[in-house]
């Protein structure tokens, strides 16, 4: 009686004493090669009972790919690069930290690895350059993208794949992006606040320019529109600085009357506003009300109300759109969540202060 698939695959392992390969999981699963660089690489386009058959086999052959081998037949490095720190203007600080961290997590699901390399401070385009000729990667993540941003053109002109995080926003026929709907979650800050009973908003943003900011901005305004407040709103503007941040948020104080509330652009600048708000002799949440954006570590630690980026989401996309881009349909925006805490909780209880609320 002849042997079956999986008993000549076991029988060939055996006999060669050397290194499992793909072939010898093709064999012992019965499938083609393909199938199983599929099942290993593009889970989703095998078949549910096809995949589990396969990695059965894999994992019982202890069947281990091959890197070089496969970069060298596909000519690809399967990684790609990131600028750290990427302009140092107007960044967005630790939701790029972050960003990066859910980057480096998600690549191995994506048959991929991620490559750091550092600006030059005297040419945007000159780490990019020396990164794509160092054969090391096959295309770019970018982050802190802006107004003028000569990156996206460069990396046009050269034929290299990448993705944003964050809308090129001079653009928009570019939609190789995932990006968060800051003004959406804006918004939801200013409804939240609305309906705590706190009758002035006011606006603490950075200087006009920052396309992030300024969608923020929008969104404190129609929120605004939305509550029927007409005319010339309290506002005011800082650089990402604490001790910038706080005399900004001094002098907003100054115009906003009682019952008043500051939504403000970034946590740092939000921490400046509970600062300012302890200098004048109040307690946020009770009479002031604070709300930040990013929800950091310090956001959570000072009490702070803060708008939260689906930042691991946005990672999982950004590599989606890289290397499988037909799975996924471009652009991507991504909606935010309010975690509530108690800079923006007008009465106390016993009961926890911190909850999380999808905007609207």
């Amino acid at each position: 009686m002849g042997s079956t698939a999986k008993e000549r695959g076991v029988q060939a392992e055996e006999s060669r004493g050397a290194r499992t390969t793909i072939v010898d999981v093709a064999v012992a699963a019965g499938v083609s090669r393909q199938t199983v660089s599929n099942a290993l690489n593009r889970p989703h386009k095998v078949a549910p009972d096809t995949l589990e058959r396969v990695l059965r086999e894999v994992e019982r052959l202890r069947f281990t790919p091959h890197a070089s081998a496969q970069q060298l037949r596909r000519q690809r490095a399967s990684a790609f690069g990131f600028e750290v720190n990427p302009s140092g203007h107007r960044r967005l600080g630790h939701i790029l930290d972050e960003f990066l961290v859910e980057l480096t997590v998600s690549a191995p699901a994506h048959a991929s690895h991620l490559l750091a390399f550092a600006p030059d401070p005297d040419d945007v385009i000159a780490g990019y350059r020396q990164t794509l000729a160092s054969g090391l990667v096959d295309g770019f993540v970018l982050a802190d993208t802006r107004h003028a941003d000569p990156r996206p053109q460069w990396l046009i002109e050269h034929g290299v794949p990448f993705v944003s995080f964050g809308r090129v926003w001079d653009r928009p026929e570019l939609t190789r992006w995932v990006d968060v709907d800051g003004h959406a979650g804006v918004l939801g800050a200013v409804r939240h606040l609305a309906a705590s009973g706190y009758e002035q908003i006011g606006w603490l943003g950075w200087p006009s320019g920052s396309p992030v900011g300024d969608d923020r901005r929008r969104g404190w305004a129609d929120g605004l529109a939305e509550l029927g407040v007409t005319g010339e709103a309290p506002t005011a503007e800082s650089v990402q600085d604490l001790d910038e941040a706080t005399g900004a948020a001094e002098r907003l104080l100054d115009r906003l009357g009682t019952d008043a509330a500051i939504v403000c652009a970034s946590d740092l600048l939000a921490l400046g506003a509970l600062r300012a708000v302890r200098n004048h002799g109040l307690e946020p949440g009770r009479d002031v009300g604070v709300v930040g954006f990013d929800d950091t570590d310090v956001a959570a630690a000072m009490q702070l109300t803060s708008v939260h980026q689906p930042v691991a989401e946005a990672a999982r996309t950004a590599w989606d759109l890289l290397v499988d881009p037909e799975s996924t349909s471009a652009p991507v925006l991504l909606e935010p969540t309010l975690t509530v805490r108690a800079s923006s909780i007008r009465e106390t209880s016993d009961a926890d202060s911190s909850a999380v609320l999808d905007p609207p």
